[in-house]
């Protein structure tokens, strides 16, 4: 075929191990290259009981969905019943991917013959044809269900189709799963009804999107991944049932995509207007929003052979002497090894946070793919680390590895990169890496009914979910990474995965005829191209005779997050930083420049003999005088208090703050009001009721959008205040740690509202309490302030002046008025506190500190006769 030429690689040559590479790590293992115990070989043996570990586990998983569930679309592992959308308290837009439409069975179902379950995958399918119904009176999201529903049909019937043709199995299907892919696939198409070919975000199963019954088509806006993640399915869909107009409406949209790219930085945003293509989130990364999309460009290239994705993706031009080229720009401003950065997609030198996500751990996946395995060793030994801290990836973690937002919800993203990983190094420490995570998902998250998603990773808590991706994409992997390719009836290397691991053929390439190309201008390739622009990548040829490079990658991150052996710090070499010169407090500005502090007696305490010299990492000497600053930043908790009849007062519900809108804690006054639901509940599209929300508080349900967001519809409707409620059910302020709203990455300056939060069980008692009395009142204050709560005096602070003077040496401002003196001393390290009054010459005495034997000092208290005696007044720094 000459139109792909040597482009005809497909996944096979990005994931398969080349004989002579097997031989060449066979012989380097019997020369004993790998020394640690974590990347020894796993024996045969060792797999094999892996391998039935993780049947068990699905067994467990898939067993109590049908048993518990089914038809549901979803099991409540912790209620042991199945989720049926509408009677179950409303989770926003996580409840947009039930449709009354058995979702855990059908995106279950390819996985039943990645497993070598035949049997229960026939009857499966027949469960699946006799009872599913795609014509429900349900709004769900475009993106959720053509992933996993037209996704989990159409892998289906690939497999269905396969098992047919081979004899024996299967020999009433005729095309059933198909049928319905299409069906649903037209229930799809009224989304991209749009001016700019951009999909709506939501659709109605039955009547569409602009149908008065409808109850969608409000939505303004989407996310990059949901717009762009249609490729794959939608061409398949195409290419299948000979009807060109699914993947006709999934290039329009990716065209959109494209020209609306940042053409300065080759960026895109996270979330775009869908009538007029403006960004509305200028924030660019590679995980939540975005993620899929970069994914589907390099995997539309993959299974349909048209090189105008890969162009996209991949390929340096000079177009205008311009870099025509989304990978290149992420590695030179997302990608800051190991870590990956969400930037501004007009200013990419701009970090827009400082944590990511989970959903990157897709990334290094991709990176292999691509044939950038340095890259992608580097960040996923980082996230490994990151797993081995906190038992999960948390959904976000920050910079510096501690947990941003606590849940984990059995993503599957990391054990996907880890299997990518092992096809092209044969590194057996990606078995070991994934024997780590079926040990952890059955020590923490397994449970009577399946296995439940961690609340917070810091406590353990679970919540009553399991995710249909879980079995959909989490067992493929795990079983595959632990599994020889004569023990999976399919060829593996014959299939493309989908971002939710359904199974789709790169033969539709050349076996099924293409839709009319994309409207990419063909333009000269430029020479800066790599080795692997069009062909695929060879461990033999990235890394030659050196069969222990991941290691040698990996080892510079072993002891990233501090877990394991104590990290040794190199000799002192010194940068002096002009902290005076800018505007912003010492710390925070060494934090934007991703510099941690260490108290310097915890270095000192670490420090043993020799160091090796770690490249890169310094000692910081700081030319300003800083005060101590707490490790993490507090969170001030808040509250909700309400004070009409008959709580007055005594009903007081905890809250967290926002690092935007009105700070409570600096306010003389609560801000007091009515309390009135908004409709609708997430405040995601117009208000329907904002003359009654005016001069009010508005209650707003979390999910859909970003906080801030909902906020500005609010404040734009008139609220006086909004309280947040959490939509995760059963969280709560007792066993979930507090945290402060953030903004969505722009300016939220226009934002004046006071604004708080409140975990899913604090929040039932706020609306339970609207509903049965109609009218409540209540408070928006700190926790430290609400009424009738005891008032504790405020430490009145001191500032201290410390200087080193010769023993005997005496200040003549000492004789002024009272004075602190640190004498050292070889023993004791005492604090005097000298007063000169009239008529009195007392002095006063109080040890403070003893010097330990290695000079680390101990805290004790101090006399609070200090205090009276200074004339420093109200504290002005706390």
């Amino acid at each position: 075929m000459k139109r792909r030429g040597n482009t005809l690689c497909r996944e096979r040559a990005h994931l398969s191990v080349t004989g002579r590479m097997l031989r060449i790590l066979l012989m380097a293992s019997f020369l004993g290259w790998v020394t640690c115990q974590e990347s020894q070989s796993m024996t045969p043996e060792e797999k094999s009981v892996i391998r039935d570990q993780i049947i068990e586990m699905f067994d467990h998983a898939y067993g109590s969905y049908m048993k518990y569930a089914y038809p549901a679309d979803e099991l409540m592992p912790l209620s042991c019943r199945g989720r049926v959308r509408g009677q179950e308290p409303n989770r926003g837009d996580i409840d947009d991917s039930l449709g009354k439409f058995s979702l855990t069975l059908i995106d279950t179902l390819d996985t039943l013959v990645v497993l070598n379950k035949l049997d229960e995958f026939e009857d499966a399918v027949r469960k699946a044809v006799t009872d599913v119904r795609l014509d429900n009176d349900v709004v769900v999201s475009v993106f959720e269900t053509n992933i996993r529903v037209l996704g989990g049909l159409l892998g289906a019937h690939v497999m269905a189709d396969l098992l047919r043709q081979s004899g024996g199995r299967m020999q009433w299907y005729h095309d059933e799963l198909l049928h319905m892919a299409k069906d649903l696939g037209h229930r799809l198409l009224p989304a991209f009804n749009t001016t700019s070919g951009l999909p709506y975000p939501k659709v109605n199963l039955r009547y569409g999107v602009l149908n008065p019954l409808s109850r969608t088509g409000t939505e303004s806006d989407t996310c990059t991944a949901c717009a762009g993640t249609m490729i794959l399915e939608f061409a398949a869909l195409s290419r299948l049932s000979g009807d060109s107009v699914f993947e006709e409406h999934a290039r329009k949209a990716l065209d959109v995509l494209w020209e609306r790219r940042q053409r300065g930085s080759d960026l895109v945003g996270t979330v775009i207007n869908i009538h007029n293509g403006e960004w509305i989130r200028r924030d660019s990364g590679v995980g939540a929003g975005i993620d899929s999309y970069y994914e589907y460009l390099m995997k539309a290239y993959i299974l349909l052979g048209d090189n105008v994705f890969l162009e996209r993706f991949n390929i340096v031009s000079l177009h205008h002497h311009h870099k025509l080229k989304h990978y290149i720009a992420i590695m030179k401003y997302i990608s800051q090894p190991p870590l990956l950065l969400n930037v501004h997609m007009h200013n990419p030198t701009v970090s827009v946070h400082s944590w990511m996500d989970s959903l990157l751990a897709f990334f290094p996946g991709l990176q292999v793919l691509r044939g950038d395995l340095k890259p992608a060793i580097e960040t996923h030994e980082m996230l490994y680390q990151v797993t081995k801290q906190h038992k999960f990836l948390p959904e976000a973690f920050t910079t510096e590895f501690r947990v941003h937002w606590g849940q984990h919800l059995l993503r599957p993203e990391f054990a996907e990169s880890t299997y990518y990983l092992y096809k092209a190094t044969g590194d057996p420490y990606y078995l070991r890496v994934g024997q780590s995570i079926v040990e952890k998902l059955n020590a923490y998250a397994r449970v009577p009914c399946g296995f439940a998603a961690v609340q917070d990773v810091r406590t353990g808590t679970h919540e009553d979910r399991m995710d249909s991706f879980f079995l959909a994409e989490m067992f493929k992997y795990l079983y595959l990474l632990f599994s020889e390719k004569n023990q999976v009836p399919i060829d593996i290397d014959d299939y493309i995965f989908t971002t939710e691991a359904h199974l789709l053929p790169v033969s539709l390439s050349i076996t099924q005829p293409p839709c009319q190309g994309n409207s990419t201008e063909t333009v000269p390739l430029s020479q800066q191209e790599d080795l692997f622009t069009h062909s695929c990548p060879s461990t033999e040829t990235l890394f030659p005779n050196n069969p222990s490079f991941a290691k040698t990658i990996r080892d510079s991150y072993k002891y990233l997050t501090g877990v394991g052996r104590a990290f040794h710090p190199l000799p002192v070499r010194e940068i002096e930083l002009p902290l005076h010169d800018n505007g912003m407090e010492p710390v925070e500005f060494l934090k934007s420049m991703g510099i941690s502090l260490t108290p310097l007696n915890e270095i000192i305490a670490r420090d043993t003999g020799s160091q090796k010299e770690h490249k890169g990492v310094y000692r910081v000497r700081l030319v300003a005088e800083v005060s101590q600053s707490p490790e993490e930043e507090e969170v001030v908790p808040h509250v909700v208090q309400l004070i009409s009849p008959p709580f007055l007062g005594r009903t007081v519900l905890t809250a967290g703050p926002a690092k935007f809108g009105m700070d409570l804690s600096k306010q003389e006054h609560a801000v007091k009001g009515s309390i009135v639901k908004t409709f609708p509940y997430t405040a995601c599209g117009p208000i329907d009721n904002a003359l009654e929300l005016k001069g009010r508080i508005a209650l707003a349900l979390r999910g859909d959008c970003m906080f801030a967001v909902k906020a500005r519809r609010l404040q734009d409707a008139g609220a006086i205040g909004v309280i947040f409620i959490d939509h995760h059910e059963g969280s709560n302020s007792d066993e979930t740690p507090l945290f402060q709203m953030v903004g969505d990455g722009d300016s939220t300056e226009d934002i004046t509202l006071p604004l708080v939060f409140l975990f899913s069980r604090e929040g039932a008692v706020l609306t339970a309490a609207l509903e049965e009395h109609h009218n409540v009142d209540v408070l928006l204050l700190p926790k430290e302030r609400q009424l009738g709560h005891d008032k504790t005096e405020k430490t009145v602070g001191v500032n201290i002046k410390l200087r080193l003077a010769e023993e005997g040496e005496v200040e003549e401002e000492a004789a002024k008025g009272p004075t602190l003196e640190l004498v050292l001393a070889k023993e004791d390290v005492l604090l005097k506190e000298e007063e000169e009054l009239k008529g009195e010459q007392n002095s006063q005495w109080q040890s403070c500190t003893k010097a330990t034997v290695n000079d680390r000092t101990e805290q004790c208290s101090v006399d609070s006769s200090l205090t009276p005696n200074s004339n420093s007044g109200p504290d002005r720094n706390p």
